[in-house]
């Protein structure tokens, strides 16, 4: 809501109600604050969320300059504390915090929004009736993107069923000639959208006669059945569909001025998954193979101080520092160091977008905290190998969660994989464990989360002789399944890595480790001491933690010649 109409309606009101309001300053009767004063500022660039309708503040505002917060726009600070309201007029409506509740679920439910809000609410405690100060504000008539007629509010209760969304209301917005009637919060969807996950605008759409037909249609972004009787968003050159509220969201919406764009796709540098100043690494030497192929011998990558070289010869068991899989060949290697990375690795473009994220992502060797690991945002695992990283809002992405695009074909299901990105968590197929980011099958109820999605297909484990691959099906029709590395009872509908030829399954967390995407023996240096740390996971003489003196069990920093240990939640005292 624009904040020249919500002062249009403060000065109204304020013509009839008592102000609680100065020029220069709020007494400190304030709804937010009763113990300091409100003071005015004339232009406020930070964006700080308002405390009374929670959107950034932009200009004129008020704040307790000694708390340093209770920022509010002007209009929301100068709101009155009492109000007659043509929805409730009986009793007058009293201006309350509902951040001063002691919990979420003591929230009051608007009776315009039916929504449960952390927002300034005008309450009449005799009645137990709830307006949102924003819905309470709301003008009696509108131009809205979502409609070609203007919309005339209708300040009394009845039930309806939104022509947009489709969901039942109460308090609509309407346009009698065409027989028109939405909630007050779908007049504000825009009539186009940028998405993140999509390279083309989106339009507003409303006659299902415009999409192409289908027995299902579902949405892109969710992966959830979308009824087409009802508004969308839509591409129609790509037969791209939309929920409302998916296009809308924040996580998905892409921050650009769709005002500014000439044409309807992005700019090529921002291409998904595409690469921007991709050169991560110079060739130092050159060998010709027999069929005239140039290929790279030694090379300088930008993770490591040493050249590289490359080599066939596998390592035992040894793991790739990008990565962090198994080192396959053809890989590059320092001898000095104990350093390697596959060739597909050493060509990871510096920087590249992800539909997982708004902004370009850059290739980091190392993580950007103190500790030098970080947790993957879509798979959820520690890790410290390469990293994509946004500095602006902290996202990791491992190296194998940045390869995944939005639609999956796994071996491990016969369908297509959708990437599912919700605001509630769902079950993953494989393991059972909710996440919000899962890949999800259409035409059934499969769904499979990051961690599983990025399984390696084959692993090998300690000193067995030959490699576990990853098993989808039971092996057998006993009805009895355990693992035969914890053996402890297996769930027939879970993956599991099974050796066919000595009949052997195990868990994949007992193939993998409880700690897949960490390689241990990596040396980090800190200011804490004058030498690198090598990250070890643990030590079986448990030493004593030179900071806070405890026994370091697990996740160990240490320098062995000067016997110095360090607990890594020790690195931030």
């Amino acid at each position: 809501m624009s904040l020249k109409f919500r002062d249009k309606v403060v000065e109204d009101w304020s013509n009839t109600h008592e102000s609680i309001y100065g020029l220069v300053e709020i007494e400190n009767q304030h709804v937010c604050n009763n113990e300091h004063s409100l003071v005015f500022n004339e232009d406020e660039r930070r964006g700080i969320l308002c405390w009374a309708c929670r959107e950034p503040v932009l200009g004129p505002s008020y704040s307790c300059i000694k708390c340093n917060k209770f920022h509010h726009h002007k209009s929301c600070a100068e709101l009155p504390r009492e109000l007659q309201h043509p929805l409730h007029p009986k009793h007058s409506l009293i201006l309350f915090a509902e951040w001063k509740c002691v919990c979420e679920e003591e929230y009051s439910k608007c009776e315009v929004c039916k929504e449960f809000l952390e927002e300034y609410t005008y309450g009449c405690s005799h009645c137990n009736f709830n307006l949102h100060s924003k819905c309470a504000s709301l003008p009696i008539t509108i131009e809205t993107e979502v409609h070609d007629h203007p919309l005339t509010r209708m300040w009394k209760s009845i039930k309806f069923t939104c022509d947009l969304c489709g969901k039942e209301g109460n308090v609509p917005f309407l346009c009698a000639p065409s027989n028109f009637c939405i909630h007050p919060s779908c007049a504000y969807y825009v009539r186009n959208v940028e998405v993140i996950r999509h390279d083309h605008i989106l339009h507003l759409t409303i006659s299902s006669l415009e999409v192409n037909q289908s027995a299902s249609r579902f949405c892109r972004l969710c992966v959830q059945k979308v009824d087409t009787d009802y508004g969308f968003y839509y591409c129609s050159s790509c037969d791209f569909v939309a929920h409302l509220d998916c296009a809308m969201d924040k996580e998905n919406r892409e921050d650009i001025n769709l005002l500014k764009l000439t044409d309807e796709s992005k700019n090529d540098d921002l291409e998904l998954d595409g690469s921007i100043n991709s050169k991560t690494y110079m060739v130092k030497k050159i060998n010709v193979g027999k069929d005239g192929i140039e290929i790279a011998t030694e090379i300088e990558h930008f993770s490591h101080e040493h050249d590289l070289k490359l080599t066939d010869k596998v390592e035992n068991n040894k793991k790739c520092d990008g990565c962090l899989r198994v080192i396959l060949p053809p890989f590059y290697s320092c001898t000095k160091c104990n350093f390697f990375l596959h060739k597909s690795c050493i060509e990871l473009p510096r920087k590249k977008r992800h539909s997982l994220h708004r902004h370009p992502l850059n290739l980091l060797p190392k993580a950007p905290y103190r500790s030098k690991l970080f947790r993957c945002d879509a798979c959820c695992q520690d890790c410290n190998g390469f990293t994509y990283h946004c500095e602006e809002c902290d996202f990791d992405l491992d190296v194998q969660c940045s390869l995944m695009l939005d639609i999956l074909i796994h071996k491990g299901h016969e369908h297509h994989l959708y990437l599912s990105n919700t605001r509630y968590e769902q079950n993953c197929s494989s393991c059972d464990f909710e996440s919000f980011l899962v890949y999800r099958c259409i035409t059934c109820e499969f769904a499979l989360d990051f961690r599983c999605a990025t399984l390696p297909l084959t692993a090998r484990y300690k000193q067995h002789e030959h490699p576990f691959t990853l098993s989808y099906v039971v092996e057998d029709d006993s009805g009895e399944y355990y693992c035969d590395i914890c053996e402890e009872e297996r769930d027939p509908n879970h993956w599991f890595y099974y050796c066919a030829d000595c009949s052997y399954p195990a868990h994949p967390k007992c193939i993998l480790g409880n700690y897949p995407n960490f390689k241990f023996g990596s040396a980090y240096s800190f200011y804490c001491h004058p030498h690198p740390l090598t990250f070890i996971e643990k030590n079986k003489d448990h030493p004593a933690c030179h900071k806070c003196g405890h026994p370091c069990e697990e996740f160990i920093y240490q320098c062995a010649p000067c016997n110095f240990y360090l607990h890594r939640p020790c690195l931030w005292k």
